[in-house]
């Protein structure tokens, strides 16, 4: 749940699916939550707001949930006190650029949105493109550059650093790219990522893009229908099919 304080109110900025995960690191994230109803939502921006407004939060935040569906209840993990790799997929559906309002408050300036300002629009969904090699057990693939092309238009956001020529370090995190798309409906999200990622190349390095390009081929992953172990699970079985 993303919350935005300048020390004396605060807002939400709705919620974020990241349970897609691999070693318990994030690797797709969408908003909003195709998991959620619209009363389960609620419920967890008020207690999102509650816990922010508790410390008189100030600047940009992210409390962290599990949801479980089975017994209809959530329960809070932890707060991160920053702007977070994610934030992207909620200025897609709100409209908010969260770094801007982030500095703004850092700066002493109030919050300038109230809470019915904020509303969903659309769907979004991002992918961390990673510098490692997916079929070696991600064994890292620092090197050199040799061609980026990134798809362009309408719903697609590539936040990135990479140019040709470009040398990947093997001394930091291995995130190279985000590839951010947007649409009206989750269902035409998975659709414009599919054809983006037949679009993208880097060139030079492995990267996470083939895991990708299958991963959203998935019936599961196109109905919603997946947990914090999914990915791992599915990956294992990609593996045996391999064998």
């Amino acid at each position: 749940m993303q919350v935005l304080g300048d020390g004396n109110n605060v807002i939400h900025l709705y919620d974020r699916e990241c349970s897609l995960q691999r070693r318990r690191q994030k690797v797709v994230e969408e908003a909003p939550s195709q998991a959620l109803s619209n009363e389960m939502r609620e419920k967890l921006c008020k207690s999102a707001l509650g816990l922010a407004k508790l410390v008189n939060y100030k600047g940009a935040g992210t409390l962290e949930f599990l949801y479980d569906e089975e017994r209809g209840g959530f329960y809070f993990l932890e707060m991160n006190t920053r702007i977070q790799v994610e934030h992207a997929i909620t200025e897609m559906i709100t409209g908010v650029d969260l770094v801007r309002e982030m500095l703004r408050i850092a700066d002493g300036e109030p919050l300038r949105f109230k809470q019915e300002a904020i509303k969903i629009k659309g769907h979004s969904i991002e992918i961390r493109i990673n510098a490692e090699d997916p079929s070696n057990n991600f064994f890292p693939s620092p090197g050199k550059i040799s061609e980026v092309f990134y798809p362009t238009g309408a719903g697609i956001r590539i936040d990135s650093m990479l140019f040709n020529g470009r040398v990947i370090p093997p001394f930091y995190d291995s995130l190279v790219a985000k590839l951010i798309i947007y649409d009206e409906s989750r269902a035409m999200a998975i659709s414009r990522m599919n054809r983006a990622l037949r679009q993208v190349r880097i060139e030079g390095i492995k990267t996470t893009l083939p895991l990708f390009k299958d991963l959203f081929k998935d019936v599961d992953v196109a109905s919603g229908n997946y947990h914090i172990n999914f990915l791992e699970s599915w990956m294992a079985k990609q593996n045996n099919k391999g064998e």
